[in-house]
């Protein structure tokens, strides 16, 4: 994808199928090729997706060349507060920056050091993506910030380091493959909490709620535990691919000439191995719930639903942006 100063050369093809809030639907924001845009040509993007939107449409752009930059302005943009995301936080980073992390909690889960060091490095780089794709109705502070790395990293770590004792102190344990899947329970143990803790504000002070033209109505608690509640299983299932067939393979490749005579290999080609995967398990898994999820009236806190059923009697269905 290339997006310069000048027209037709934007070149990815999006089929569109708008929602009732947007001209646009979300396009694939976690296409890891986005993280090579240049500010120019994200820019160039984001005036192409604010044109549109105001109704001012380029005649010598193409329609893919409009969606593509759709495509590329989702990857890098807040879809609630349009600001440019910090680049390790967005999405198109995360098959970058999670299979170089992953793989090598993958390769060096044996030892102490190395458990604690990469969950460390693991849950930090969690908390910027967190931070970076969270509901920004409510603010987060940097105490939350430290509080929910902190909180992660202990559960990352300690859970890692459990296992480790309990399989080691197994001979018949310690002598299979259950060890290779210590680093995934561990982090989903770290999802578990690093999520919830830096999404905490939004449970106290609600998320914005909207009706079906983006209209905002509301905050909702309710609708921020929903929110929540779908994004730990899909962070969680998002990296479980990675980190269960990247060892069954592994623990095959080991036992082969090559690898024995060049154990140098292992950490490279499980990096590459977990790439392959998170490749694939990425935007599958940002999409099983929709960012822009709905939530019914009946659901909503009794006070909220009250005052709505006057405002707007005959609508059942809310909107919220659940983040990523």
């Amino acid at each position: 994808m290339n997006i310069g100063s000048s027209h037709h050369v934007l070149t990815v093809s999006i089929t569109p199928s708008a929602p009732a809030a947007s001209p646009f639907p979300r396009t694939d924001c976690s296409n890891p090729l986005n993280v090579l845009a240049s500010d120019e040509q994200l820019e160039y993007a984001k005036k192409i997706v604010q044109d549109y939107k105001a109704g001012v449409e380029d005649p010598g752009l193409t329609e893919d060349e409009v969606w593509a930059a759709k495509e590329l302005y989702d990857s890098a943009f807040h879809p609630q507060t349009g600001e440019k995301q910090f680049l390790p936080g967005r999405m198109s980073f995360q098959v970058p920056g999670n299979m170089t992390i992953t793989g090598c909690m993958l390769t060096f889960f044996r030892t102490t050091p190395a458990v604690i060091f990469w969950q460390t490095t693991n849950q930090g780089f969690n908390a910027v993506a967190n931070y970076t794709n969270r509901n920004a109705s409510a603010e987060v502070t940097n105490e939350q910030l430290a509080l929910a790395a902190t909180g992660a990293t202990t559960a990352g770590v300690g859970t890692a380091l459990l296992f480790n004792k309990i399989i080691q102190s197994s001979p018949a344990l310690a002598s299979g493959m259950l060890g290779r899947f210590v680093p995934l329970l561990a982090v989903a143990a770290a999802n578990g909490v690093n999520i919830p803790m830096m999404r905490s504000q939004e449970f106290k002070t609600g998320i914005g709620i909207s009706l079906a033209d983006g209209t905002e109505v509301g905050l909702s608690g309710n609708a921020a535990v929903a929110a929540v509640s779908q994004v730990i299983p899909s962070r969680v299932a998002m990296a479980a691919p990675a980190m269960i067939l990247t060892p069954l393979a592994m623990s095959f490749a080991e036992k082969t000439a090559l690898f024995i005579k060049n154990p140098w290999l292992k950490a490279p080609v499980t990096v590459l191995l977990t790439g392959m995967a998170l490749t694939f398990s990425t935007p599958m898994c940002c999409a099983l719930f929709p960012q822009r999820a709905a939530i019914e009236a009946k659901d909503l806190e009794p006070a909220l639903q009250q005052r709505l059923a006057a405002q707007y009697p005959s609508v059942k269905t809310f909107y919220y942006n659940k983040g990523l």
